[in-house]
């Protein structure tokens, strides 16, 4: 990265990568900005921060460390990028969100509320983490998934497609959550387990191990699925059930005990 006044243009221009084009420092904070971006002059762009292409920063928002806004992006009210941190694409980040760490937030999608993005996590696509949200370790949220309320979405965790996950929902370890699935309340998906379809996974429910939960099936309750269980179709596991061990629950099956190892429950069976 150089900058450098070109004498013939009485010109300032930087290189943000792709060669130098015409930039300006930002006279709160000193940080390089292309002459193509807009930022407000109530903004603060920090003495390492980067706004470049057609990017905007609007309002009190602020880019410090070496974060960059490139591309279409918006960052405004409050908001702040900081540390590596990189909001591209068609990204929006506002009210008083934060995107920090190694954090990237591109394609379309959006940070807002309180939400916070950092670690190595990923949001993308068409996105929406927002409310109290915390997206961290090396997460990815994607698609046209939105994670909010009080969620938490950590470590490699997956949640893509359509898929919800709100209240105080936690979604950790390798765990995927995609489709149309949802998973809410104080409700737990972690380890390697799966939530995909148009499953829901709520109340104070955990997935975990390699589980399955899909198709249209429920999990509610204090229920535990785990190992290397499977609920499917419509089934509803509730209560205190524990599925576990091979255990397959499916079609219209409604658990109220527990099921495990070989056990295959079908139809309306209880």
């Amino acid at each position: 990265m150089t900058d450098m006044i070109d004498e013939e243009m009485n010109m300032t221009t930087f290189d943000f990568g792709n060669g130098p084009v015409p930039a300006h420092k930002h006279p709160n904070g000193g940080g390089w900005v292309a002459d193509t971006a807009t930022v407000a002059k109530t903004a603060y762009v920090g003495p390492d921060a980067k706004v470049f292409d057609d990017a905007r920063v609007c309002g009190r928002a602020e880019v410090s460390g070496n974060a960059r806004v490139s591309d279409d992006a918006q960052v405004s009210d409050d908001a702040q990028v900081s540390d590596r941190a990189w909001v591209y694409g068609n990204a929006q980040v506002f009210h008083d969100a934060r995107v920090s760490s190694n954090a990237s937030v591109y394609g379309d999608a959006s940070v807002y509320g309180d939400a916070s993005v950092f670690g190595h996590a990923h949001v993308y696509g068409d996105a929406r983490v927002y409310g109290d949200v915390k997206v961290s370790g090396n997460a990815w949220v994607c698609g046209s998934a939105k994670v909010f309320d009080d969620a938490r979405v950590s470590d490699n965790a997956r949640v893509s497609g359509n898929a919800w996950v709100c209240g105080s929902a936690e979604v950790s370890d390798r765990a995927w959550v995609s489709d149309n699935a949802q998973v809410s309340g104080n409700a737990r998906v972690s380890s390697n387990a799966s939530v995909f379809g148009n499953a829901s996974v709520y109340g104070d429910a955990s997935v975990f191990g390699h589980a399955w939960v899909y198709g249209d099936a429920s999990v509610f309750g204090d229920a535990h699925v785990y190992g290397n269980a499977r609920v499917s179709d419509n089934a509803r596991v509730s209560d205190n059930v524990e599925v576990s061990g091979n255990a397959h629950v499916y079609d219209n099956a409604q658990v109220s005990n527990d099921a495990e190892e070989d056990m295959f429950i079908e139809m309306n069976g209880k």
